[in-house]
């Protein structure tokens, strides 16, 4: 039997206390369930590769494709992704939920991002069958990075792009993934989980994206907080600074309107990124 985190818990007993409204989001959304944020942050990164000022990132996270997320806010998030015209996409984990059911689906709301695109495993994806989940991406020609490192040429020069596979179930390994990997240039890190930005290098010139919080999924200021540091995610939504370092909390597209978890001051995000240097 597999049991509900303490984050789910959090989110069902708020649910059932508070009345959710409908919110509406005027710069993105379909008709009523597709509806999401578009979130277009500036990211002032030292060190930074000259040639990559002005950069853009596209970053889709926790998905979870199937009774986690209405099929139309994933393909309007895609379109949304390619009408932002990216340089790259990211995509943070948690494609499904509890079931391999919707495994075989994936391609069918979620491929033709049209920049180069490489994702990492979420929680769920464990749970559930990483491997299946790999193969599908890897099928719709986006790079899947298991801790590991790559170079991505864009815009004539060298961007490393890390992984870190995910930490809620053990199988992060931060080391593995900067193994003889460049240390200086434009360095980006993918990581599902928030609190693998405490593990990076310290002081490196990192740019870390997550995901997993859906932003508390039921966001109450200072309560949300707070019952997330007891969780242990003391990394909520948007921009921190750690060790050094920066670490962008992605809300999510899943779990929302027409699923059995609703949200409540925490609207689905896709996140387009201006990266600039400092």
């Amino acid at each position: 039997m597999i049991r509900p985190t303490r984050r789910q818990l959090l989110a069902g007993a708020l649910a059932a206390a508070v009345e959710l409204p409908r919110v509406a989001n005027a710069e993105a959304r379909g008709n009523g369930q597709e509806h999401f944020e578009l979130t277009q942050p500036e990211l002032f990164v030292p060190g930074l590769d000259p040639a990559h000022d002005g950069l853009r990132v596209a970053q889709l996270s926790d998905l979870h494709i199937g009774d986690g997320a209405p099929d139309g806010r994933i393909l309007l998030a895609v379109k949304a992704a390619n009408a932002a015209k990216p340089d790259l996409v990211l995509l943070t984990g948690d494609f499904v939920t509890w079931s391999k059911e919707p495994i075989a689906h994936l391609p069918l709301v979620l491929a033709g991002l049209e920049a180069p695109t490489y994702a990492v495993m979420g929680n769920h994806d464990h749970f559930v069958d990483a491997k299946g989940v790999t193969e599908q991406l890897v099928k719709m020609g986006y790079g899947v990075l298991q801790n590991d490192h790559t170079i991505v040429r864009l815009k004539g020069a060298d961007l490393t792009l890390f992984g870190v596979d995910d930490g809620r179930t053990k199988h992060e390994d931060v080391e593995a993934a900067f193994k003889n990997a460049p240390q200086s240039g434009t360095r980006l890190v993918m990581a599902h989980t928030p609190p693998t930005a405490d593990r990076l290098p310290p002081n490196a010139n990192l740019v870390c994206f997550s995901g997993h919080t859906h932003g508390g999924q039921i966001h109450i200021p200072i309560l949300t907080h707070l019952a997330m540091r007891l969780a242990r995610q003391p990394y909520v939504r948007g921009l921190y600074r750690v060790n050094g370092n920066q670490l962008y909390v992605n809300r999510g597209l899943g779990f929302g309107d027409g699923t059995p978890m609703a949200r409540l001051g925490s609207d689905p995000e896709v996140a387009i990124f201006t990266l600039r240097a400092a």
